[in-house]
């Protein structure tokens, strides 16, 4: 068993991007309430300590709105919901999430998202900056009494006092996936744990290094966390079998059109996503056990640990002693897979939740007539 104790959280497919077979569109796995809440209840019952929740304006479900009915379904996972910087005002985005914290009584993180709003195009540096002031209007919303804030996209002067969230020391931990030079410097500077996508172990290991030198800068330090696909079966070549079933009704041109449906379908980390594909042999490995052809039909994450139980424990063991400190795991379809690994691989990991361990205490109200502590 890995001694390190780490978060392994599984995936929501919000954004309508689950399938049994890459391409194949089956309306059985559409994105809807029924679906996804049955996949994140399954996450909640098997262990899965957090579950990502995805944001897309073109296809899917509202993320908040599928958090909070989630809320009293679940246990003790915990929610990644994904919010896109600029799509709600935002005081009011940091008390939707405040709002959202008590609901779920401190079981909330956040995946901050720096993208083209619908209809809309920033440079780069722009929506980065835009994203910096959002973010830095968060905070003080939630720790301090009064917001005063003035930058290019938004000059603030309200009080906070409603919108103080569950969890105290900052409010939620943010999530922040990024590779250009402004991306890393935002989440340097204000985000708690870094996200990456599959890379070979060398790119993986230099990325971290970056991270770690610019969040020094900051006198800061951060958690890493890698966004990933997973399949395992009892043997190695039942999983590459299943790898191949899964390219076996794909139109490549079809494929195509998946992945450029995605509003960061352009995006330098998609790039780069592309290119390790580019990399990889005729049958998609890059390396021992990563596989690059789930990529070949959807945006963003293109690549997935394939193996027998040993093989993805090892595989994952190595990211650990690497430095990551998370994992958000997804496989097709959702469902089966968020079960499979659970049975196979899951119980050999210490686990935990990542605002547990850096700390984020519950509000606790004043004494009441009784003489108790209440908790909100």
């Amino acid at each position: 068993m890995a001694d390190k104790k780490v978060e392994i959280a599984w995936f929501a497919p919000l954004c309508n991007g689950d399938d049994d077979l890459l391409g194949n569109r089956n309306d059985l796995y559409k994105s809807t309430w029924h679906n996804t809440s049955r996949i994140a209840a399954l996450a909640d019952k098997r262990g899965y300590r957090n579950i990502l929740c995805p944001s897309s304006y073109q296809v899917g479900q509202d993320t908040l709105s599928f958090v909070s009915a989630m809320a009293p379904l679940t246990n003790q996972i915990n929610f990644l919901a994904a919010v896109r910087c600029g799509e709600v005002h935002p005081p009011m985005l940091a008390r939707a999430i405040a709002t959202l914290d008590h609901i779920l009584k401190g079981r909330l993180t956040i995946n901050i998202i720096s993208s083209d709003l619908p209809g809309t195009q920033l440079a780069s540096e722009q929506r980065y900056a835009k994203s910096r002031e959002v973010i830095q209007i968060l905070k003080q919303s939630w720790t301090r009494e009064h917001l005063s804030f003035k930058g290019d996209f938004y000059q603030l002067e309200l009080d906070t006092a409603p919108v103080k969230p569950y969890q105290q020391n900052g409010g939620p931990l943010l999530y922040f996936g990024g590779y250009s030079d402004a991306g890393v410097e935002l989440c340097a500077e204000f985000c708690d744990v870094y996200l990456m996508w599959p890379d070979q172990e060398e790119g993986l290991k230099k990325q971290i290094e970056k991270l770690r030198r610019r969040s020094a800068v900051y006198k800061r330090s951060i958690r890493f966390g890698l966004r990933i696909h997973v399949i395992v079966r009892e043997t190695e070549e039942e999983a590459i079998a299943y790898s191949r079933k899964l390219l076996s009704k794909l139109d490549l041109d079809e494929g195509a059109k998946i992945r450029d449906r995605a509003l960061d379908s352009k995006s330098y980390g998609v790039s780069k996503q592309k290119e390790l594909r580019e990399k990889s042999s005729s049958d998609y490995f890059v390396e021992d056990h990563l596989w690059t052809g789930i990529g070949l039909a959807r945006s963003g994450c293109g690549a997935a640990i394939v193996g027998n139980p040993d093989q993805v424990y090892e595989k994952l063991k190595g990211y650990i002693e690497m430095g990551f400190d998370a994992f958000i795991l997804s496989g097709y379809p959702h469902y089966d897979e968020c079960d499979l690994f659970a049975k196979y691989v899951l119980p050999r990991f210490q686990t935990c939740a990542l605002n547990e361990e850096m700390n984020r205490k519950p509000k606790v109200l004043p004494k009441t007539p009784l003489g108790r502590a209440k908790r909100l």
